[in-house]
């Protein structure tokens, strides 16, 4: 067995073409190699990249000793810690996300309805009336605000606000393409130094805060009386244990450190408000230029339907996702179709690549909602937003339904919202996030 075919340009060329054109360049790699072909890159080495439904289920139904997601999340290490959900493998991974998935489902997620309502009203409140402004930033105010109250429970204002803003500031991406083809090039190690010290900085600021907050729920005795996620954690883990229901979970173990709750938490803040605010700005760039889709779903709101407002959330996620990819680590020699991918290799799912297949999609650059309704829906290695298998986000259903609570709140409160111009803004990247160029611009 083989390597997948790829490109013969050098590893310097391939690496400037991933940071100036990756789509583009993915694109004209998948129409010429196939399903599975090979990219070589300067600082990064070798990675297969995958954008075949059959393939994606291969990676994502792999043994976890054999293809490691967590290793392939190290670059994230220095602001979510070592002992975030999304750097574990195995039983260890198992165990943090088994803890973390409760709040994000069923009624405990539907219970911040009202409150992710009322910070949309806020929001809309705050949004200038004639003049254009940028979407982006406002979802990440409102996403922000959300994800703080519903990690922390915090509502005192001042404390709400300190953290909101410290938080901010250690995960403002990077948006110059050139200090991320530098960090490519060198493989990370080229940086500039002024930066990580503000980071050092910003990231302490942080985590003081989150130590505090730690140190005052530990005192405070009325864990059980609390909704927040952080109460969670510190407060139903250890019933459930004690009282023998979870067979994952052994005493010892049920408390989790000061530090495995800082790591988890910067996880959920950073995971939780970044992609969907971002996802969010880019709905409405798509729903504003789609004028039927735009009355079609006013019409289904009017009705009382709620079917046509998941399919808008899930095509936008479809067409314009927030990530580009998902990774994976070779730990022992890999059989993918005819290839045979080898240990110390990455393989990444491409989720540009495969959410424009037009065997799954027909006319995959349109942006058309109903793919998703009724039994039209697609398959779930076609369509991988939020990635796959045991690593699949665990925030995707709380993503979901603020994507569906946002939307309808913003429609039914500016209903003259509209697009500057009717031409659709480029991707652009923003850190590890695919953002839309001009902000999301609308008047």
């Amino acid at each position: 067995m083989a390597l997948p075919p790829g490109p013969s340009l050098p590893p310097l060329v391939q690496s400037v073409l991933l940071v100036l054109a990756p789509q583009r360049f993915l694109e004209r790699c998948h129409r010429r190699y196939g399903d599975v072909f090979l990219l070589r890159s300067k600082g990064f080495g070798e990675f297969a990249v995958v954008a075949g439904p059959d393939e994606v289920r291969a990676v994502f139904t792999a043994r976890p000793d054999v293809l490691r997601a967590g290793e392939s999340n190290v670059p994230l290490e220095p602001l979510v810690g070592s002992r975030s959900v999304l750097l574990l493998d195995g039983a260890e991974h198992l165990r943090h996300r088994k803890l973390l998935l409760p709040p994000f489902h069923g009624e405990r997620m539907r219970a911040w309805e009202g409150a992710i309502e009322r910070a949309t009203l806020r929001e809309v409140e705050s949004w200038p009336v004639g003049r254009p402004f940028a979407l982006l930033p406002a979802m990440q105010a409102l996403t922000l605000e959300v994800i703080v109250r519903a990690v922390f429970g915090v509502d005192e204002a001042a404390r709400h606000a300190e953290l909101s803003a410290r938080l901010r500031a250690v995960v403002e991406p990077v948006g110059s393409r050139a200090r991320v083809l530098l960090s490519l090039l060198s493989g990370g190690s080229i940086g500039d130094a002024g930066s990580t010290r503000r980071f050092l900085e910003r990231k302490a600021a942080v985590d003081e805060l989150i130590y505090a907050e730690i140190a005052a729920r530990r005192r405070a005795g009325d864990l059980a009386g609390r909704t927040d996620i952080l109460s969670s954690l510190m407060g139903d883990v250890a019933q459930r244990a004690s009282a023998g229901c979870d067979s994952e979970i052994r005493p010892g173990e049920a408390r989790l450190t000061d530090e495995e709750l800082r790591d988890e938490l910067v996880t959920l803040l950073v995971a939780g408000h970044e992609t969907t605010a971002t996802a969010l700005a880019w709905a409405f760039e798509r729903l504003l230029r789609a004028p039927g889709v735009r009355a079609e779903l006013e019409r289904s709101l009017a009705a009382g339907e709620t079917d046509y407002l998941a399919a808008v959330v899930d095509e936008t996620l479809r067409l314009r996702p927030v990530l580009p990819n998902v990774g994976r680590v070779v730990a022992e020699p890999f059989a993918l179709g005819p290839y045979e991918l080898e240990p110390g290799m990455t393989v990444l799912p491409t989720i540009t690549l495969l959410h424009r297949r037009a065997a799954a999609f027909p006319q995959p650059r349109a942006f058309r909602p109903e793919r998703f309704l009724g039994d039209r829906r697609p398959d779930g290695y076609s369509w991988i937003p939020f990635g796959g298998g045991t690593r699949r986000c665990l925030g995707a259903s709380f993503a979901q339904f603020e994507m569906r609570t946002v939307i309808r709140t913003v429609l039914a409160a500016a209903p003259g919202l509209e697009a500057t111009t009717r031409r659709p803004e480029k991707v652009a990247r923003r850190g590890i996030t695919l953002s839309p160029g001009r902000g999301g611009r609308v008047i």
